[in-house]
């Protein structure tokens, strides 16, 4: 989603601060807990639904796929798993009679692999719901809707604030490996392989404060976190991208296999008692979302 990294520590919040290399270090670790504790999960016959439910029931333990991404799944300094979507998952999960979770890291790009490897039992990874995703797995309804936003240099002097501008005033772009923002960009009218692609967004962090790009565009969340407390760099204010020419505003939600849809059918009648209650929204406050990210939007919509 690999630049030099610059200086080691940026704040987030005061209670979750995170560089690159602690957030690959409590991955690594937590990788190697995952492979000592147990094997792939079993593989569900998908017959009325599959079983998965019932055997997580039993195990006590869901398997989180996460990416190491502030603020939707990651390691804290602590080591402990975090984030917008797992704290959610938690929940959900209590509620449908698992009590424990168990993170599973891998890159952005191999959680629908690992996933349908069976390397772990749902994506919790905060992951868009797009048409060719939907193609290799099922999502519950989005937990969030997103727009897009920035990170610039201090005081913007470029004034970028959508992709058209930062296309007309020439702007060198960077977004992370596998973002959709990839996708918006392109659409605006840049070349893909004129985008600079980084690992994640503590490096995109990096990339603008040392100027070697104008802008990393990232979700609005992400962005206001990772700039936040930054001397050289800020988030702009959140846009809407135009795909197709139309707006476009993204979902996020959580990915199962598609033979699990017992699974998947629990978890979001859950995940909807939770909105309604405004428990969803106490639960992912504490990680940057306002209630200008919640949303109604159903996976079937955003599938297409």
């Amino acid at each position: 989603m690999a630049p030099p990294l610059g200086n080691d520590v940026h704040t987030i919040r005061p209670e979750h601060r995170h560089t690159r290399r602690s957030v690959l270090a409590g991955l690594a670790a937590l990788g190697a807990l995952g492979a000592a504790g147990c094997t792939r999960v079993a593989s569900a016959s998908g017959k009325n639904g599959g079983d998965l439910l019932e055997r997580l029931r039993a195990q006590g333990v869901v398997r989180l796929g996460i990416a190491g991404e502030v603020p939707f799944g990651y390691i804290d300094r602590n080591g402990e798993l975090t984030g917008e979507a797992p704290e959610l998952a938690k929940a959900v999960f209590r509620r449908l009679g698992v009590d424990r979770v168990q993170p599973v890291p891998t890159e952005f790009g191999s959680l629908i692999p690992g996933l349908k490897s069976q390397q772990f039992d749902v994506v919790a990874a905060g992951m868009y719901v797009t048409p060719d995703r939907c193609e290799q797995v099922i999502f519950a309804d989005p937990d969030y809707r997103m727009p897009d936003a920035f990170i610039v240099r201090k005081g913007n002097p470029l004034g970028l604030r959508t992709y058209a501008d930062a296309l007309r005033r020439h702007a060198k772009a960077a977004t992370g490996t596998g973002y959709a923002q990839i996708q918006h960009a392109v659409e605006a009218g840049y070349k893909e392989n004129d985008l600079v692609i980084v690992p994640d967004q503590v490096a995109g962090l990096n990339a603008v404060e040392s100027g070697r790009v104008d802008l990393f565009a990232a979700t609005a969340v992400t962005a206001r976190l990772v700039a936040r407390g930054s001397a050289k760099a800020e988030s702009t204010e959140p846009f809407v991208a135009l795909v197709d020419g139309k707006p476009k505003v993204d979902g996020g939600a959580f990915a199962f296999r598609p033979t699990e849809t017992r699974l998947r059918d629990a978890f979001n009648a859950e995940l909807h008692k939770l909105r309604r209650s405004g428990e969803l929204y106490r639960i992912v406050r504490p990680f940057g979302f306002t209630k200008a990210e919640m949303t109604t939007l159903t996976a079937k919509e955003l599938c297409g």
